[in-house]
């Protein structure tokens, strides 16, 4: 392959500029942001022709897709869950585009397929995105996305026969659905019929909380709460375990800080009743025992805390505490064998504690190693239960957990085609900028020497309170296998060490983020395991934010950045479907100030003409309606405009996807193929 720079489509350029708070903005890309126009599609064309002709050229793209699909070809499970007299979980086979959905009567029964969506389409592009089962267990509400639409459509089917009823719900976003007892309908959050033609970009405002009703046509669905003087509220309800009260949970944008209100469902014509009326704190509904509901709450917690309310005697001052706050961020509480199930965080990994329902310790539940365990769901009587475990080298392996005895014991494990003995996780703590002590994970194969000299892969997120805990992936093994080191970035702005952290790295404070990411990269070249012509750096979504704000600040660190569906124009991200909400995240470019400090790290407004950028592969999708493909578009036009040196600047189109949810197997392995061979190529890999 030649090392000549590549010749980039030629990208119109118009005279539009912005006035914001005095200061002059140019915008000569804003025709990129219709994705739909002839202009914008000619573009991708050319820009995937440029993309897909350089990454066809590396000779060892084909051997890294083959590794790939041999090992993600394992039997994938996940956490079983029981609803009446059935259990219910889903199942990859291994290379299968999405995971099936089985039903069993029994543990060790014969599992029948409820609902196989690869069925739904030819190429694996609908997917399943949220299932509701009713209380009996003999009904199933699921929504279905396509292409990975965040906008999804509801159906309901019987558990028994497999066939669907009439029921066809639409223009359903950010919602699942809640059973009454009765089995009769269920509660759901939808937003009023956009316009067809440009649904995928409009902003998304008004939800309302409705009922829908068996057998009846959605145009009759009883309208449940909605707040016309409040755009921006979202609502989620769900149904207690005992079937007395719809608890509904308001939101607003990605803050997570919400309301709680409530409804008794015994008396038909009971009024919404206001619980929490004030955005201060976070409540999530844990169960409840008649009229005392337990919440887990931040309020003067920033770490979490276990709380009682009598709703017949609400006033603040009877509130009750019962598990206090800890020293680790307290992520869950649920109920079973009549006991607090805690799933705490503890620098960035998983404790399990159970306490009895006055808040008195039990026992702590011996987990496998250092990782990430999730599940304990359950009924508040139930004296068994379910949970995953993973780690950076132990695929997710499923346990069932005797809550009497207190024994785990392995329900499903996966056999997947490599030696974890290989491989070493280690935990790192390093300084920021401003001194603050940032946790790090970094793995490797074993024997590895640190002479500066090893492809490294760095990855972060740092942002809506997120907490990036060990997981398996094998991708990540493939990289690792290849010689590579994964260090993934514990960065404020996540949930590592509960709400202050997340505030440490929001609106004006963002900056620290970057920060801790750049102190991440220099601390990995300091203690020699690589150097800045072998570091890369990836995110999505946000995280794709985190590299395209990076790179722009520190084009002299990366050999190369992988930013992903990114959040890459700060000043109109808020002007597209649901971008609005992550103000409360970011900060709005109306505010003045807020405007400053957005402004000043946006990547799209800090390219530089005449820099060399690192090797940079921008990823998104034609049809992302979470984060917009705006915004790569705008940054790969503008980076290709600005950038001097030889370094490739892709950008590689995803067609018929989405923000990444849903993606079908086979074109998650075609983006990853092309992900290690461009680093391959662009950190001068040896691969043999």
């Amino acid at each position: 392959m030649s090392n000549q720079p590549l010749s980039y489509p030629l990208t119109r350029k118009v005279d539009q500029v912005d006035e914001y708070h005095g200061v002059q903005v140019q915008d000569p890309y804003r025709w990129l942001e219709d994705p739909d126009s002839d202009e914008t599609k000619v573009w991708v064309e050319a820009e995937n022709s440029v993309t897909f002709e350089y990454l066809n050229q590396i000779p060892v793209r084909e051997k890294i897709k083959q590794r790939l699909t041999q090992l993600w070809d394992y039997e994938k499970y996940g956490i079983p869950f029981k609803e009446g007299n059935r259990y219910f979980y889903f199942k990859n086979d291994g290379l299968q585009n999405q995971s099936v959905l089985y039903a069993l009567s029994s543990l060790d029964g014969e599992p029948k397929v409820l609902l196989d969506p690869n069925k739904l389409s030819d190429d694996g592009t609908v997917a399943l995105s949220g299932i509701a089962i009713s209380e009996d267990g003999n009904l199933m509400a699921y929504g279905l996305s396509t292409s990975g639409s965040d906008w999804q459509e509801w159906k309901v089917r019987d558990v028994e026969t497999g066939e669907d009823l009439s029921e066809h719900l639409k223009w359903i976003k950010f919602s699942g659905a809640s059973w009454t007892h009765d089995g009769q309908g269920f509660f759901y959050s939808r937003y009023d019929e956009p316009n067809e033609a440009t649904k995928l970009e409009d902003v998304n405002y008004f939800q309302k909380l409705f009922y829908h009703r068996l057998g009846m046509p959605q145009s009759e669905d009883i309208l449940i709460y909605h707040r016309p003087d409040q755009k921006e509220w979202g609502f989620s309800g769900g149904v207690t375990e005992d079937g007395r009260y719809l608890i509904i949970s308001v939101w607003r944008g990605t803050d997570p800080k919400n309301l709680v209100f409530y409804k008794d469902l015994t008396n038909p014509d009971a009024e919404v009743v206001e619980l929490i009326n004030e955005f201060e704190a976070s409540y999530s509904f844990i169960d409840n025992d008649g009229s005392i509901f337990w919440f887990r709450t931040d309020l003067d917690a920033p770490r979490g805390r276990v709380i009682a309310i009598d709703i017949n005697n609400a006033a603040r001052e009877n509130w009750q505490e019962i598990l206090p706050q800890a020293d680790e961020v307290l992520e869950g509480v649920s109920l079973l064998n009549n006991q607090f199930v805690a799933d705490y965080l503890k620098d960035a990994h998983t404790q399990i504690k159970i306490f009895d329902l006055n808040g008195n310790f039990v026992r702590e539940v011996a987990l496998p190693g250092l990782g990430s365990a999730g599940g304990f769901g359950g009924k508040r009587y139930d004296r068994s239960t379910f949970y995953s475990f993973t780690g950076f080298t132990t695929p997710p392996t499923i346990y069932r957990y005797d809550m009497v005895s207190g024994e785990s014991s392995i329900f499903r494990q996966p056999q997947v085609d490599f030696n974890p003995d290989d491989y070493e996780t280690k935990q790192v703590f390093y300084r920021s900028k401003d001194a603050t002590q940032i946790p790090m994970f970094i793995t490797h194969k074993k024997g590895m020497n640190l002479d500066g000299n090893n492809p490294t892969l760095l990855y972060g997120y740092g942002g809506f309170n997120v907490s990036l805990t060990p997981s398996f992936s094998v991708s990540q093994l493939v990289w690792m296998e290849m010689g590579g080191v994964y260090a993934v970035a514990n960065l404020r702005g996540g949930g590592e060490y509960g709400e202050e952290w997340h505030q440490a790295g929001m609106k004006l404070k963002k900056q620290n983020v970057f920060d801790d990411f750049i102190a991440a990269a220099e601390w990995l070249i300091a203690n020699k395991y690589t150097s800045g012509e072998k570091l890369a750096i990836a995110g999505g979504s946000n995280g794709g934010l985190l590299v395209g704000a990076c790179m722009t600040q520190r084009p002299d660190l990366f050999g190369a950045a992988l930013p992903a569906v990114g959040v890459l124009d700060m000043l109109r991200f808020h002007k597209f479907t649901i971008g609005w909400a992550w103000c409360s995240e970011y900060g709005s470019p109306e505010d003045p100030e807020e405007f400053k400090a957005l402004y000043a790290y946006s990547p799209l407004h800090n390219l530089k003409a005449g820099i060399a950028y690192p090797a940079t592969m921008i990823t998104t999708a034609d049809h992302d309606d979470r984060v917009v493909p705006a915004h790569s578009f705008k940054f790969a036009a503008a980076l290709q405009a600005a950038h001097q040196g030889e370094n490739p600047v892709l950008i590689r189109i995803e067609t018929k996807a989405g923000h990444g949810a849903g993606k079908p197997t086979a074109k998650q392995i075609e983006e990853l193929a092309d992900r290690w061979a461009f680093l391959v190529r662009s950190l001068n890999i040896p691969v043999n």
